[in-house]
Order: C-alpha cells, then structure tokens, then sequence
C-alpha cells in the first residue's frame, strides 16, 4: 500500500509538472461565473468548429498517406495534428508507421517520450518511455535527449532512486554509453560530464560517514571523473578546473588552489588540461563557423566537410566519429556525408556493431543511394550476419528507386559475389546455401536489366558471371550453354559475346562445338573491324585446333567475305577522300567568292576615280573612242577574254572527266518500279537469300531529292546477279519490282541517239542518269540534294522558256534557230565597219 500511495504521489507531481499539450488542457466551463456565459457559447462554438475542421485535415491527410506511404511531410502534419487533438491511440500508430520508414529527429523523439509519460504512469511505464528513449539515441546524436533519457531513469527507474547497487550499476553503465557517444561534443559534451558527476556526488553523500574506506573510494571516482573531463577539449574548461580545485579544497585539499600546486601533485593531469585547451583553441574557428546561423545550408555543409578533413588528419578516430554524429545530424540527407563517414568506419573499425549501425542509419537516411546499400551487404557479410538478415536486407534496397541502371546492377552483382563466397567456403558458413539462389538471383537480374541494357558491356559482364558460375560452381555445362544463347538474343551484334562463347567452349575442350559457333557469327556484321577479326580469329582456331579439311573449308567460307569487307572499306574510303575534296573545293570557291564580293565593294570607288578623270568628248558632249581603232582594241580584248574563258572551262571538264569511275556496271541489276519509300536496307534485306551485295544505289532526283523508283545494285559475280535475276517480279513493299540486268553500253548508244536526235551531244542522257544516282550506304545517310549556285541560277534566268521543262536544257545546247553557219544579215554586216562622229551625230540627228 505504501508503494501504491508512493506512485500516485510521483504521478500526481508529474502530472502537474509535466507539459500538457493545449488541447488537453481541462477548460473551466461549468465552473464559469454566470457573467461569462456568452462567451463560454462562443468559445465551446469556435472549439467544435476547430474540431471538424481538424477531423477534416485528419482524414485527408489519412487518404494521401494511404496512396503515397512514404510522404514524409505529410506524415510529420498528421502527427502534429493528432497530438494537437489528444488522439493518443492513432498518434501512437502514426508515429510507430512513421518510425518505420523514416528515422525521428531527436524533438519527436522527446515529444512521443513526454506524451507517452503523461498518459501512463507507474512500474509498467517505464521500460516502455526507456525503449523510446534507446530508438530515439540510436537515430541521431543528440546530447539532449541522452540528458532526458538519464534523467528520466534517475527519476523513475526505482532501482536508481533508492542507489541499489544494481541500480547504481545501471546508471553508471548509462552515463559511459552517452559519454561515449557524445561527451567529445565540444559545444554541449559538458552537461553530461556535469550530469554524471552531480549523480556521483549524490550517492557519496548516501554512504555512510563511518565507512572511510568507501568514502576514499568514491571521492577517488569523483576525481576521476573530473581528470578525465579536464582531458578534453570542452567549452569551459576554466569553469571546470576552477569547479574541480573548490571541490578539492571541501575534501581538505586546499593547497590545490594554486595552478603550481596542481602540477606537483597531478602533473599528468595539468599536462592534459594544457593540451586540451590548445586543441580547443585550435578547433574554435571550426566551430563558429559552423555554428553560424545566417550561413546558407551549403555553406554550413561545406564547412562541416573542411572540419572533418582536419579532424581525420589528426588520426584521432574517436573525434572524428563525433563530428561525423553531429554533421549527419545536421545534414541527414546529404549521402556524400554518409558516404564519407561510413568509407571513414570501414578504413577504421571494419567490423562491429557501431558500423553495421551506421551503415543501417545510412540506408533509412538516404535509401535512394545505391552504393550504400552495397556497404551494407558487405558489412554484413564481414559481421558474419546469417543468411536470413542479408536477404531481407537485399530484397528492402530492391525496393527503393535509384537513379541510373548501373546501381541495381551493382546490387545485383553484389549480393551473387556474398553467396559464391558463402558456397565456396561452405564450412564457415552458419547455413548451407544451395546454388539454386544464385540462379535465381541472376535470372531476375536479368529479366530487369535487359530491356534497358541490350547490347551492352555491363549486361554482358552479366551473362558471362552467369555462365561461368553455371559450369564451374554449378557443373551444368547445358545451362551454361543456355546463359550464352539468351545472351546473344539480346548481345548478338557485339563480337565479345560470340568470341566469349568461343572461348568458354574452347577452355572446357569442346572443339566442334566452338567450330559450330564460328560457322554461325562469321559472315555477321560487326561494328568496327569486327567483321574482319572474327574471321581471321576462325582461321586461328582452324590451325591451332583442326584438320587440314576443316582449315580449307573456313578459307573457302572466310576469303569471300574479307573479299567483300575488303570492298566495301575501299568505297567507304573513297567517299571520305570525295568528300574532302568536295570540302576543298567548296573552300576555295567561297574564297573566290568572297574575293569577287571585295572587288565589288571596291569597285564604285574606282568607278568614282575613274569619272574624275578627263574624257574626251565629242560637240555633243558624248563619251566615246576616238576613232574606230579603239573600238577595235576593246573588240579584240573581248574576244580573248571569251577565249580565255572557254579554254578554262574546257580544261575543267576534261580534268572531271579524268576521275576513275566507281560503278562500271559489269556485274549490275536493274530495277525499276520501286516504291517511292524503298531504301538501302529494303533492298539489302529483298537479296539476303542472294548474297553478294556490294553496293545499292537509288536513283533520286536532282532538284527534288525524291526517289525516281530505280536502283542499280552491284552484285560480287554473275552468279549472284543470276540469282538476283531470278527474282524478277517480286513483291517489295506492294510493289512488283521488274528486275534485269544493267547494260550500259546499250544505254549509251540509246541515250546518244535521242541526243542526236533532239540536238544534243551523244552520250548526254546516259551519263546524267549515272551522275543521277546518288548511293546511299547503310552506314551514312543519303544526303539532300545540293543547292545551286547564284551564277547558275542567273544562267538559268537567262534561257528564254520555250515549252515545258526547259529549265533542264543543258548549258551546251543552243537555243532552236540558231546555227553557226547562218549568214548575217546586212544590218549586222554594217555594224562590223565602225562610224565615224558625223555619221553618228546625223543619225542622231534624224531620231
């Protein structure tokens, strides 16, 4: 009965002495006087008006947190809201959901353990408020909620209260854990130091006086205690040696009083209070930096990160965790600082509780970083954690989002590298494993990466893992073989995963079978020189490996295709070295160009020089010669230069007409009929059964860069165009195509006498049909058709129109009527003799 009437006491005091949220505050109501009756309706009005609107909020904020769970603003609302309102049922559910997922700050900690003392009260209370206490410290350092957790045992534990020695055991076993945790704590380490000697000086003052022996023995733990404080670097170190020395003198040591004193009697001590307040005055500039309250959030980060660097250059690992504590404290998403501090415990420490907590700590705070998931399964395989721990552990980070590929990959592989390792070494394994998790694991690696990764070397570092673990670890060669073939389904266009299956073949022995995968990759196309090395590596394989028949049948399959490789790198080539002619050319034209647009800038000047010269002029004030000898000086500069002219352009084209020709058409199919939307590749894919292709080329027009419905393909031999051939009247893209074979010497002979017939050059329309072509390789596009030039649109504009499309009439031929042997008329013939200044002024005269 006394311990029942002891603890309602205890709950009656704190009850009045603990803090009661506003909402729960017992309002006056009936004990009003009448005179505040109006305003007591009122109010209790505004209360229930509150009250649905809260009721309101409460179940909107239920239904978002029901669609998005992991909405942590909404659920730091919802708790505040049901704390608000004394709801301490669904408060309690909120913060436990919350808890798990999310890591509290040290407030809601202290607020959940304060709601949780109001409400509960006597022997049962307390180990659940301790348990509270013991999730919130382990979240983040915070030097005052380890205050309120020692208080609160002091206070409640009743062990504690009556100094039992179990009691006393138990709360000096609570002031190591938080002075460890956060008594290097420059700032605010110093009220648990102050905290831990004021709960030994109370239980001194418990022990008898008569027992010396005991006394001594405490008062030396007293002074322990305050040597060990005066070692580190705190705030206020002069406040506790000056604390310290008053204490000694009430145990009878009054000569301490003087510093010189000190350093006879403790010199270890004095020597480690000197160094403490050096390292305190060399870490202060630190500290008020960081404790700057108008400094953004980044420049606080990036001082905390120049602290840490200097603290880790002074090898002190203890301090260095400490700062670590307080900085993700400040910061707790920032995953460079948990990155830092937990490649900064695995340096250090390695293996322990303290690093798998930190690496768990940095999984909540920041799930969405890959690469601290990965150090979690690795700390736990170095902890020797069980199998059961890990995989839970694996299967939560496949739960989070990342953002690149690379980092489920890394998971992946990780979790496949701990359980090759746990079956390798079976015997210090807790669990036997079977081989079947690392297939599974693989498999669903692979059902994940390989719509995103395909033809990719990371997803084919995958596969060959796979494979190779499936012959060596597993000894099934079959599914081995199974792991290359759904790997070329999704790789087949890279040569490493054919030549990796080569050389797994290769390594366990299996000749035929690797010969086999030769025959079917040879004739693939590669990017690069791809091609050309997976022939030559057969040839290899065929005389380190095979008979002399086997060797002769590669030759025969191999030398075609490098024929082919051969040839199409030769027009490939070409076309480079045309194209940087082209470039050159269109450089220097330019430059003409632009040296033509100077000269014409220049020239109104020199025309303005020039009119400032004398002329001389006739009576009528006419510029002109002065005789018809001059006018027959500039007639024949004329002439010369129209000479000149022509034998520069006839010099041109015979230089064009110099260039090798590509296409020669011997070996050469016609087609014609083709759908306008036909390109290489149609054509390409409608002769794969043919083979021998050597290049495609679309007849496009010249100004509307439009198909004309022809091509010319050039094939290797007569026998493949036979066999071309005899697809005539196929079907391509709905269109039945006319297929035969290219006669060019026929074409010429046809196109020189329509030439011939409608006046112009023999040869013409072959030839611009050829230059017509434009080919178009698989591997650079068709470019549009190229731009004329001013001058030739100006030539253009010139030609008078006669009919319809005589805007392709060539340059060479003459307008209709005109011949060369057409006699002039006599107008013409008189112009030949000049006039003389009277006859000109008389005939100027008749006008």
């Amino acid at each position: 009965m006394a311990e029942e009437a002891h603890f309602e006491e205890e709950a009656l005091e704190k009850t009045v002495l603990s803090p009661i949220p506003e909402s729960m505050e017992v309002t006056a109501g009936a004990d009003s006087s009448p005179g505040e009756g109006s305003e007591s309706d009122s109010d209790s009005e505004s209360d229930s008006d509150s009250e649905a609107n809260d009721k309101l909020q409460v179940q909107t904020l239920e239904s978002e947190l029901y669609d998005n769970p992991s909405n942590y603003d909404a659920y730091v609302q919802y708790v505040k809201l049901l704390r608000r309102m004394g709801n301490i049922q669904k408060l309690r559910q909120a913060r436990e959901a919350m808890s798990a997922l999310f890591p509290l700050t040290p407030t809601m900690w202290q607020e959940w353990a304060q709601d949780e003392a109001f409400f509960n009260s006597g022997p049962d209370a307390c180990p659940v408020i301790e348990k509270l206490y013991e999730r919130g410290v382990s979240d983040y350092l915070s030097v005052p909620l380890w205050c309120d957790y020692v208080n609160f045992v002091q206070e409640n534990d009743p062990s504690v209260r009556e100094c039992s020695p179990a009691g006393i055991s138990r709360a000096r076993n609570l002031f190591e854990r938080a002075i460890t945790a956060a008594g290097l704590h420059m700032t605010e380490g110093n009220k648990i130091w102050e905290a831990y000697r004021e709960f030994e000086q109370a239980i001194l003052h418990t022990i008898d006086e008569s027992d010396t022996e005991a006394r001594e023995k405490h008062v030396q733990r007293i002074r322990s205690l305050f040597h060990r404080q005066l070692s580190i670097p705190l705030v206020d170190l002069e406040s506790t040696l000056l604390a310290y020395k008053t204490w000694e003198v009430e145990q009878g040591n009054a000569f301490l009083l003087e510093s010189a004193e000190l350093d006879k009697i403790f010199p270890h001590v004095s020597s480690a209070y000197k160094k403490a307040v050096d390292m305190f005055h060399v870490r202060a500039q630190f500290e008020e930096k960081i404790s700057q309250q108008d400094l953004s959030e980044t420049e606080r980060l990036q001082h905390y990160l120049v602290y840490l660097k200097f603290e880790q250059s002074m090898q002190d690992p203890a301090r260095v965790n400490v700062l670590f504590e307080r900085a993700v404290a400040d910061f707790p998403i920032s995953a460079d600082l948990w990155l830092d501090y937990t490649h900064h415990l695995n340096k250090t420490l390695k293996v322990g509780n303290i690093v798998r907590d930190v690496h768990l700590r940095a999984t909540r705070n920041c799930p969405w970083v890959g690469e601290l998931w990965v150090r979690y399964l690795l700390c736990l395989e170095r902890c020797r954690s069980s199998e059961t721990e890990i995989s839970a552990v694996f299967e939560k980070s496949l739960q989070c989002t990342f953002s690149t590929l690379d980092e489920y990959l890394d998971l992946y592989l990780t979790r496949v590298d701990g359980l090759r390792r746990r079956i390798s070494f079976a015997g210090e394994a807790k669990d036997p494993l079977d081989y079947i998790s690392i297939r599974e694991t693989f498999q669903r690696a692979s059902d994940y990466l390989s719509p995103h990764l395909k033809n990719t070397k990371t997803l084919l570092h995958l596969h060959t893992y796979w494979a190779r673990l499936e012959a060596k670890l597993g000894n099934d060669l079959v599914a081995s073989r199974g792991v290359w073939e759904s790997s070329l389904k999704i790789c087949g266009s890279m040569l490493e995963a054919w030549q990796g299956y080569i050389d797994m073949e290769i390594e366990f022995g299996n000749i035929s079978e690797a010969r086999s995968i030769y025959r079917r990759c040879y004739s693939k196309r590669f990017p690069g020189t791809g091609s050309e090395e997976i022939c030559q590596s057969w040839l290899r394989f065929e005389r380190e490996f095979g008979k002399l028949e086997d060797l002769d049948h590669a030759v025969q399959k191999v030398t075609p295709r490098l024929e082919e490789l051969q040839l199409f790198a030769a027009q490939q080539e070409l076309k480079v070295t045309d194209q940087k002619e082209n470039n050159i050319k269109k450089g220097i034209r330019e430059k003409r160009k632009s040296t033509t647009d100077m000269t014409d800038e220049e020239s109104p000047v020199k025309r303005q020089k020039e009119s400032t010269r004398p002329k001389k002029t006739n009576g009528n004030n006419k510029s002109r010669p002065e005789n018809a000898a001059e006018l027959g000086e500039d007639q024949d500069s004329k002439s010369k230069a129209d000479e000149a002219d022509k034998v520069h352009e006839q010099g041109k084209k015979d230089t064009h007409s110099d260039k090798p020709k590509v296409f020669t058409d011997q070996c050469t199919a016609f087609i014609s009929n083709l759908d306008p939307k036909t390109t290489n590749n149609h054509l390409r894919e409608f002769f794969t059964d043919v083979g021998g292709v050597t290049a495609v080329r679309i007849l496009h027009d010249k100004f509307t860069g439009k198909s004309r419905g022809l091509a010319y393909v050039d094939f290797v031999d007569d026998e493949h165009l036979a066999a071309a051939l005899a697809k005539n009247k196929r079907m391509l893209l709905g269109k039945k195509l006319s297929i035969a074979r290219s006669n060019p010497k026929k074409g010429r002979k046809d196109s020189a006498g329509h030439g011939a017939a409608s006046g112009e050059q023999p040869g013409k329309v072959g030839k611009s049909a050829l230059n017509d072509a434009v080919e178009t390789s698989q591997e650079e596009p068709r470019l549009p058709p190229r731009p004329e030039s001013a001058a030739h649109k100006r030539g253009l504009e010139d030609v008078p129109l006669k009919g319809k499309n005589t805007f392709a009439t060539p340059r060479s031929v003459k307008p209709l009527g005109w011949s060369a042997s057409k006699p002039k008329t006599t107008n013409e013939g008189e112009e030949e003799n000049p006039k003389s200044n009277d006859e000109f002024r008389q005939m100027l005269l008749k006008k």
